[in-house]
């Protein structure tokens, strides 16, 4: 027997079997994330959404309104609706409708949530204000019309952290860097993009600008001066569309297509772009993938164009470094998305992402939670998140001046009504709204124009109840 012992082959600890059994599920707590959509009472209806084919978001959200590009003839237009106002949309509701040709993207200010960019074919780009309750005639004047670009304004994007700094990039292959306050380009990029730019992104401090291009190469690029830090030709080997975005830690996330037409995601380290960390082909569909990345939980959406799903994949250190979690799946295609901030969001139901999803008569907003029996705040899924306050003035981040996002909790945006959390939001934007007025010459000399026409009216009305006052001692 002791010599059937010795020959027995010898087994690892029954723990050590069980560890590895465990390592083949990846432990994670978005595993069982889940998309739902809200039901037909909350989504706006009767909405003729754009049916341009431009590869942009088409929509765009708030803590306080949901906007979309709409049909429209005889120019561009876009409807905002406070979030409350769902239902059916009344065929008159007023526009915003100033451009001369379609809108192709829109996009809310990040530290001002009644400010919205507009860019069109007409190759403007203008800034409007929406009042609080949202529009009740159309709006046609903005309050800046930034021109510059030579063809039409495809992709607009505000600075993360610097107040009243405006991307946008058009068919020119030009992008140009406003400062929205003094209504004027301060730095303009020509001489970088050979072709099409399909895509213009900022990292998280707004110190680097990603853009991918019809050329076929990814670029990392210094802003303020105009030069390319890094680049990668040939992120995925197909000719359709790249798009990329900033992940953690300064890596890259790009979508694209293989020679097959495959659908591709990978992930890049711009200081090694030689060989990607990861690159998985998703289906053969045609679609666009438009990316969305959540730097607080470290998952990225991707958002096909015409596909009816949402995939969504957390990124981590660890290899193969995109780890796929889930796919939201409904029966209607989408023709564009929008990604409510974190500051939007209901917390106390463990609402970690909102998408608004267009189909093309309605907006339908669809809800990711992570499912938890817990009723208190949950404090390992809202870490501190971006607030809408700058860090930066325009002035001081064009001369060289980089600011790290400030940071909120939504610990009291889940103990208070949305009224006290919205009133929070508020106080830290009147400051940004009050700048943003202070330094714009066009709004200060009409405030002067109109103070002097009132002091004018009140001087006429005097003296018609003078002269009424005469008369009558007359008769």
């Amino acid at each position: 027997s002791a010599l059937l012992k010795l020959l027995e082959p010898t087994l690892p600890p029954h723990d050590s079997q069980f560890t590895m059994s465990r390592k083949v599920v990846r432990a994670s707590k978005f595993r069982h994330v889940f998309g739902q959509a809200v039901k037909a009472d909350q989504c706006y209806d009767d909405i003729r959404i754009s049916t341009m084919t431009w590869d942009s978001n088409f929509c765009s959200v708030n803590p306080k309104f949901v906007s979309m590009i709409v049909d429209a003839s005889g120019g561009g237009a876009f409807m905002v609706l406070p979030l409350n106002k769902t239902g059916r949309i009344d065929m008159s509701y007023p526009t915003v409708c100033g451009h001369t040709g379609p809108v192709l993207d829109i996009e809310f200010c990040p530290h001002n949530d009644n400010i919205i960019a507009s860019g069109s074919e007409d190759c403007s780009v203008m800034i409007w204000e929406i009042p609080d309750g949202g529009l009740t005639s159309p709006l046609t004047e903005p309050v800046v019309k930034l021109d510059g670009h030579s063809k039409r304004v495809g992709i607009l994007n505000w600075h993360p952290t610097a107040h009243n700094v405006l991307l946008s990039a058009g068919s020119d292959n030009v992008i140009i860097l406003w400062n929205v306050a003094q209504g004027g380009a301060v730095v303009r990029i020509d001489t970088v993009h050979p072709d099409l730019i399909y895509s213009a992104c900022w990292n998280s401090d707004g110190s680097r600008i990603l853009t991918s291009c019809k050329d076929k190469k990814l670029r990392v690029l210094e802003p303020r001066e105009g030069t390319v830090l890094f680049e990668k030709e040939k992120p995925h080997e197909g000719s359709r569309p790249v798009r990329a975005v900033f992940v953690s830690d300064g890596k890259i996330l790009s979508t694209g297509f293989s020679r097959m037409s495959e659908r591709q995601v990978a992930l890049w380290d711009p200081t090694n772009f030689g060989e990607a960390l990861t690159l998985q082909e998703l289906d053969t569909s045609s679609g666009v993938l438009l990316p969305f990345f959540d730097p607080d939980t470290g998952i990225v959406y991707l958002c096909g164009k015409g596909d009816s799903s949402i995939r969504y994949f957390e990124v981590t250190d660890e290899a193969p470094y995109v780890h796929y979690l889930s796919m939201y799946s409904s029966k209607e295609s989408q023709k564009g998305m929008g990604y409510m901030p974190k500051r939007g969001l209901e917390v106390n139901k463990c609402e970690i992402a909102r998408f608004y999803k267009l189909h093309e008569r309605k907006c339908e907003p669809i809800v990711m939670t992570v499912p938890r029996k817990s009723d208190l705040f949950q404090e390992d899924l809202y870490p501190d998140t971006i607030g809408p306050e700058p860090s930066v003035e325009a002035d001081e981040w064009f001369a060289g001046k980089d600011g790290p996002p400030i940071l909120i909790s939504l610990k009291d945006g889940f103990v208070a009504t949305t009224k006290a959390k919205e009133f929070k939001v508020h106080k830290s934007l009147l400051k940004t709204t009050t700048a943003s007025a202070g330094s714009q010459p066009e709004s200060s000399g009409e405030v002067h124009s109109l103070r002097k026409e009132v002091q004018d009216l009140k001087a006429a009305l005097q003296e018609l109840t003078k002269r009424v006052r005469e008369l009558e001692t007359k008769d």
